[in-house]
């Protein structure tokens, strides 16, 4: 009698104990509402670049500070790659003459890391980063604090030590002699000089099973919400309209391509792509090359080209430009806090780079250890404010279902920059300087509206002249 009482107390330990897990899987899983186009109206994404963003360099270190990025609005933390990165041809420098770390003297070979982009297994993590429990634990923290969280993916090529160049050297792009290459421009015939990975060749069909399996690895088991795809119009439009889908029926997923075309925001595939023709705009204009007339000129040829609810990422940093471009600071001197606060208001949505909420004002190293500065000032404060903005007006929605745009004439149409935006009876109007000279300049502004950035009070009159010193920029609230 005995033996069966304890029999059946073991039976009902072990059901309770499998009841247990289940529940908290489940919980584990509901952390946060399913993604859906809501989340992209008022968002700010945030590219972490784990490896430089503390001294640590790893998952752990990062995700102690997810529950402020909060204070910065965002939404969508976009993760650069994850992966364990390739010894074999692996970079110590960037550029024309690059060099491979086996080229470097002995002593220092040690400190070069690798690209993040040369992947060796898309299926682990860097072990320089911690472990795939650190991983998951940075995911959670994400989603109990109401942000979604992306891989930086690398569908072009891998590493020269990926698995699949022993086992499956037919995945691979090869020369007339049957060697696999590195990546070649389609547009020159040569290579483009990443020489440290090898070119994924998306005839063979059996490379695309294997490519889409492993995203769907990171979506099934480790509660993924979506992809950032590396170079993702180097590789085929028809890969992503088979693979998209699939990934869509596991979960409801955010996907961005660092790709300008307009065809990868079509029939529910990407749900962004980069504004790369206007970041390069902003540039200039704070270099005086360009001016607000080109700006217009960009802006007319966006409204050609999409559709008014494709999001577009607005961004004055992200990792390639800061390590290969040059700091904000250097790139858009004084113009740098008009043109930010520009990325936000503008439809899209804004994007922050680690480092850009503590001022960062130099150049990653992108082989090599770095760390970003980690000290709260101008910058958070600035970000914060924006943040707060576009997560909180339905002004600056930017998703499917954008508020609208309209530009507003000025006396000085070469150097003043403003617009309004409105939705449901909200509305925003943002006027800027955009040269390195003062000017007095009339609007077709009238009402009284709320500087959002001072909280001052400022009364418009027809025909009423404003002043605005070189790059001063204004965010009016219709209150």
């Amino acid at each position: 009698m005995k033996k069966t009482i304890v029999t059946v107390l073991a039976v009902l330990t072990l059901l309770s104990c499998k009841n247990e897990i289940e529940k908290r899987t489940e919980n584990s899983k509901a952390e946060i509402e399913k993604f859906s186009p809501e989340v992209e109206e008022n968002a700010v994404i945030y590219e972490a670049n784990i490896r430089q963003y503390s001294p640590e360099g790893t998952f752990n270190a990062f995700t102690k500070d997810i529950p402020q990025l909060k204070e910065l609005g965002v939404k969508i933390i976009w993760v650069m790659p994850i992966f364990p990165i390739s010894h074999t041809k692996r970079k110590a420098t960037g550029g024309d003459n690059s060099k491979f770390a086996s080229e470097m003297p002995k002593e220092e070979q040690h400190k070069y890391l690798g690209s993040y982009y040369a992947v060796s297994d898309f299926k682990k993590v860097n072990p320089e980063f911690g472990t795939i429990e650190d991983f998951r634990n940075l995911v959670k923290t994400a989603h109990e604090n109401g942000m979604y969280v992306i891989l930086d993916w690398v569908p072009n090529h891998t590493g020269w030590n990926h698995v699949w160049i022993k086992e499956h050297p037919e995945f691979y792009t090869k020369n007339a002699k049957g060697e696999i290459i590195d990546p070649i421009n389609p547009e020159t015939g040569k290579s483009w000089g990443w020489t440290d990975v090898a070119d994924l060749n998306y005839d063979n069909k059996e490379l695309r099973k294997e490519m889409t399996s492993d995203m769907l690895h990171w979506i099934k088991n480790e509660n993924i919400d979506g992809f950032r795809c590396d170079v993702a119009s180097n590789v085929p439009l028809d890969f992503w309209q088979q693979t998209i889908p699939q990934l869509r029926k596991e979960k409801n997923i955010f996907m961005l391509a660092e790709a300008w075309e307009p065809t990868l925001v079509k029939d529910k595939l990407f749900d962004m792509v980069y504004a790369w023709d206007g970041h390069h705009t902003l540039n200039k204009i704070a270099q005086g090359k360009e001016s607000v007339k080109d700006l217009n000129a960009y802006l007319n040829k966006m409204s050609s080209q999409y559709e008014s609810n494709d999001i577009l990422m607005n961004f004055v940093d992200n990792h390639d430009e800061n390590s290969w471009n040059g700091t904000m600071k250097s790139r858009l001197g004084a113009a740098e806090e008009a043109m930010t606060a520009l990325t936000y208001v503008l439809p899209g949505m804004p994007l922050v780079y680690s480092g850009d909420e503590y001022g960062l004002d130099y150049s990653l190293k992108f082989f090599e250890k770095d760390v970003i500065p980690k000290v709260k000032g101008k910058h958070w404060k600035l970000r914060a404010k924006l943040g707060a903005l576009k997560n909180s007006n339905l002004a600056l929605n930017g998703g499917k279902k954008p508020a609208s745009f309209k530009k507003i004439a000025s006396s000085h149409d070469d150097q003043i920059f403003a617009f309004e935006r409105e939705k449901n009876g909200k509305k925003v109007i943002y006027i800027a300087n955009l040269s390195n000279k003062a000017v007095e300049t009339k609007l077709d502004i009238v009402g009284s509206f709320i500087e959002y950035m001072t909280g001052n009070k400022l009364n418009f009159q027809k025909d009423s002249p404003i002043e605005l010193k070189a790059w001063q920029y204004l965010i009016l609230e219709k209150k």
